[in-house]
């Protein structure tokens, strides 16, 4: 991955504000509604074309296509993978269950992919092929030639299509994250082997225990988070460590997270994973303080931290003194700014429609985290 040895590199964690349209006919893709092909590349070419020059303009220095032709940033697949239909059923978030009176001042969307009845495994899961992840990389690869100093593509990881699309199939949750594994080596492949920084989003190995494993001992959450790990190892084999960074959150949404995992019970379980870097939240209000752990619990000595120093579920713009103090702290932790590049949390639109940022706000944020940066640059280097 680029790293810099004079300033602080900016990115952001995947997926940014569709247009409008864009917006409609990936709801109905997801509805699986019939939807004109032509009309559907014309809006991505065109929406994937705006994010790109909207991140050069913000300053971004590791950019990526904004998600623009997916409709989420996990149910997706269900185009690219067989075996998927029907509809899982989705457990409340334990720290919602918790405090139900989030539930009725909650934001209310507008036409939206539905992300709490994703489909499940009915059949054997395989790729179906190549073509999706072939367009989606030449699209990216002829427009943003010459922009971006690196460029990234997401994909989903195994384990968080497992934990949002539910096993109604296999044997065991183990056989079933293991083929999912094997057949999203041929997204992870092309997209590596398009020179591509390969992010794995990652948020099963720390939302799902407030999720799934809400009501069960931590331990059990940690075997959990172990077996997702194997997995991702095995799909990503024959990829350079160094070209692979993993995001891990505790969910895009504006809750009381109360119930978060701690990132001091995780991340030694996280320091497993083949990668070579690693992306956390550090500006939303429950993990703001756990740039310490760190320190305390160094990650390998050649991974690079992306850290989020943005909030990307409040449409308050960080001043770039708040985001230089946070770059800061991170670096402060491991004691080399040349290791760090300044991020968000998360995605600002994971799933169609369900962006809670204006679209407007999102570019001023990201000129924010370029001002930070470069404020946090002459300080530190």
């Amino acid at each position: 991955m680029h790293k810099s040895d004079d300033r602080i590199l900016t990115t952001h964690a995947g997926s940014l504000p569709r247009s409008p349209r864009l917006t409609e006919l990936l709801v109905a893709v997801s509805r699986h509604e019939d939807v004109s092909s032509g009309e559907l590349e014309a809006e991505i070419e065109a929406s994937t074309s705006s994010v790109i020059t909207a991140q050069r303009d913000a300053g971004v220095d590791v950019g990526n296509d904004g998600e623009q032709s997916r409709e989420s940033f996990v149910t997706y697949v269900q185009h690219r993978l067989s075996g998927f239909g029907g509809n899982s059923d989705m457990r409340i978030f334990h720290d919602i269950a918790a405090l139900p009176g989030y539930i009725r001042r909650a934001p209310r969307f507008g036409a939206q992919v539905d992300l709490l009845a994703p489909p499940k495994a009915v059949g054997e899961v395989k790729h179906l092929g190549g073509d999706a992840i072939d367009l989606e990389c030449d699209r990216f690869m002829n427009l943003s030639e010459g922009v971006f100093a690196d460029r990234f593509v997401t994909a989903a990881s195994p384990g968080i299509v497992c934990a949002a699309m539910h096993n109604d199939h296999y044997a065991s949750y183990d056989d079933y994250v293991m083929a999912v594994a094997e057949a999203m080596r041929v997204e992870y492949s092309a997209i590596a082997g398009r020179g591509f920084v390969l992010q794995l989003d990652c948020p099963d190995l720390a939302m799902e225990r407030h999720v799934s494993f809400g009501d069960r001992p931590l331990e059990q959450f940690k075997v959990f988070v172990q077996t997702n790990i194997r997995a991702l190892a095995h799909a990503v084999q024959g990829i350079p460590r160094d070209r692979i960074r993993m995001h891990v959150c505790w969910g895009n949404y504006d809750g009381p997270h109360h119930h978060d995992v701690e990132l001091s019970e995780i991340l030694p379980l996280l320091y497993e994973a083949p990668v070579g870097a690693v992306l956390l939240p550090f500006a939303n209000p429950r993990h703001a303080h756990e740039w310490r752990v760190l320190k305390e619990m160094p990650p390998p000595a050649d991974w690079l931290v992306v850290a989020g120093v943005i909030d990307t579920t409040t449409n308050y713009v960080e001043h770039p003194d708040t985001v230089a103090d946070r770059i800061e702290q991170v670096a402060g932790a491991l004691g080399d700014p040349t290791r760090v590049l300044a991020g968000t949390d998360c995605g600002f639109d994971t799933a169609a429609g369900r962006g809670q940022v204006a679209s407007d706000v999102v570019w001023e944020k990201l000129r924010s985290l370029r001002a930070g940066a470069e404020l946090a640059s002459a300080r530190l280097m």
